[in-house]
C-alpha cells in the first residue's frame, strides 16, 4: 500500500470520507498481492465520476469493485468480495493465467471521531514517517454480516511496548503480529473465534554506501528506483558533492564512516556496499558493520584486493565467520565493464540477498 500512501495522506487531509480497498487473499497468478489497495471516493458532484488511486486487480475487475466500495461509502459497512480472474479475463489485461482474490473494503478509519481509532492512525502515519515497522490488525466482517465497524483496528510495533486488548486476546494478537512481521507476510487470521487481516508494514529497506565516486551515482538511482532509502557516506568532499547526482541519495553525509555508523540505525533492513578503494575509509565501517548482523555487505575490489582486506580484518580480531559475511568482490557476475553495468550488478546481488537468493 505504500504505492498510494501520500495520496491516501491528501485525501484524508481533506477530511471527505472514502473507501480503502486491499487485498487480503490470493491463489495462483493474482494480479496484486496481499496488501495492494485502492482508494475509492465521490466525484466533485453527483454527475461526476468516482475519484479513485491505486489498483487491486491490475484493472480486470476495478470495476465491480468500485461500485461494491461506493455502497460501502453510504452504508459504513465495511465488506469483503472474492473475485475469480478466468483467464481469457487475465490474458485480456496481460497476464499468463487467471487466479482468485479476495477484497475487504471498508470506509477509511482515519476519519473516524473514536479516539482510540484516531490515535491507531496518528501512530501508523509516525512509523511510517520515521521509517518505523508497523503490524495493522483489522477485522473482517463476520459471514452473517456483521461488519465489526465497532471494532477499531489494531496497531502492533514489533520494536516497541504493545498495550493493546482484543477481547482479552491481546497476547495471542501480538504473537500472531509479530510472526507476520517476522516472515513479512501478511494474512488472514483467528482470534477469540473472529477473523482478522494482518498487514505488515516493515521498514522500507536501506542502502548504506561508503563512498561517491563514479559507480555509486548509477547505484543511488538504481537503488532508488526499487524503493531502497539511500544513504551515501564519503569523507572526501569532492565526491560528496550533490551537484555530481542527477537523482539524489536520500541522505550524502561528508563525514568519515566511523564518525557516523556507530549512532546510526542498522537493522535487518540494512544492505551496504563499500566503494572507496581507501583502506582509510572501508576498513572503520567494516569493523562497525561487521558487528551488525546485516543480510549483505559487499565490497568493491579485486579478489586480491578482497584477500588483503581479509587479512587486515583478521589481523584486527575478526574471525573467519565474520569475516565471511563480506561479499567480495561484490556482484554478480554478469561481465560488468561500465560503472552502470558494475552498479547494476551490485543491485541485483543485492536484491538476490533480500529475497534470500543469495
Amino acid at each position: 500500500m505504500r504505492d498510494i500512501w501520500e495520496e491516501q495522506l491528501n485525501w484524508v487531509d481533506s477530511g471527505k470520507p472514502f473507501v480503502l480497498a486491499r487485498v487480503i487473499r490470493t491463489w495462483r497468478s493474482a494480479p496484486r498481492k496481499s496488501g495492494a489497495g485502492m482508494i475509492i471516493g465521490k466525484g466533485m458532484d453527483k454527475d461526476s465520476l468516482p475519484k479513485v488511486v491505486g489498483s487491486v486487480s491490475g484493472g480486470c475487475i476495478e470495476g465491480a469493485v468500485i461500485e461494491e466500495a461506493l455502497e460501502v461509502l453510504e452504508s459504513g459497512e465495511s465488506r469483503t468480495l472474492s473475485y475469480g480472474v478466468e483467464d481469457e479475463l487475465a490474458l485480456s489485461v496481460g497476464l499468463s493465467c487467471g487466479g482468485e482474490v479476495t477484497i475487504l473494503l471498508e470506509k477509511h478509519w482515519a476519519l473516524s471521531t473514536d479516539p482510540n481509532t484516531k490515535y491507531i492512525w496518528d501512530t501508523l502515519q509516525n512509523c511510517i514517517r520515521n521509517n518505523n515497522p508497523a503490524v495493522l490488525i483489522s477485522p473482517l466482517p463476520a459471514e452473517n454480516g456483521s461488519s465489526g465497524e465497532n471494532q477499531s483496528p489494531l496497531l502492533i510495533l514489533p520494536e516497541a511496548e504493545n498495550a493493546v486488548d482484543l477481547q482479552n486476546n491481546h497476547e495471542e494478537a501480538i504473537a500472531l503480529a509479530e510472526e507476520a512481521y517476522k516472515e513479512r507476510e501478511n494474512r488472514i487470521v483467528e482470534i477469540g473465534g473472529e477473523e482478522f487481516f494482518i498487514q505488515v508494514f516493515p521498514r522500507r529497506d536501506q542502502l548504506l554506501i561508503i563512498g561517491a565516486g563514479h559507480i555509486t551515482i548509477p547505484l543511488v538511482r538504481f537503488a532508488m528506483d526499487l524503493d531502497f532509502l539511500t544513504v551515501v557516506i564519503d569523507p572526501r568532499t569532492v565526491f560528496a558533492n550533490p551537484e555530481r547526482f542527477p537523482v539524489p541519495p536520500d541522505q550524502l553525509i561528508s563525514k568519515w564512516p566511523d564518525d557516523v555508523l556507530p549512532d546510526f540505525p542498522l537493522n535487518e533492513d540494512t544492505y551496504a556496499i563499500l566503494l572507496t578503494h581507501d583502506p582509510k575509509i572501508d576498513d572503520p565501517a567494516l569493523h562497525i558493520l561487521l558487528k551488525n548482523n546485516l543480510p549483505y555487505i559487499g565490497a568493491l575490489g579485486s579478489s586480491r584486493t578482497h584477500a588483503k582486506r581479509c587479512a587486515r580484518l583478521k589481523e584486527a580480531g575478526f574471525d573467519a565467520d565474520s569475516i565471511a559475511q563480506i561479499k567480495g568482490p561484490a556482484g554478480a557476475d554478469i561481465g560488468a565493464q561500465t560503472a552502470a553495468e558494475i552498479a547494476l550488478s551490485m543491485i541485483a546481488e543485492v536484491v538476490a540477498a533480500k529475497h534470500g537468493k543469495l
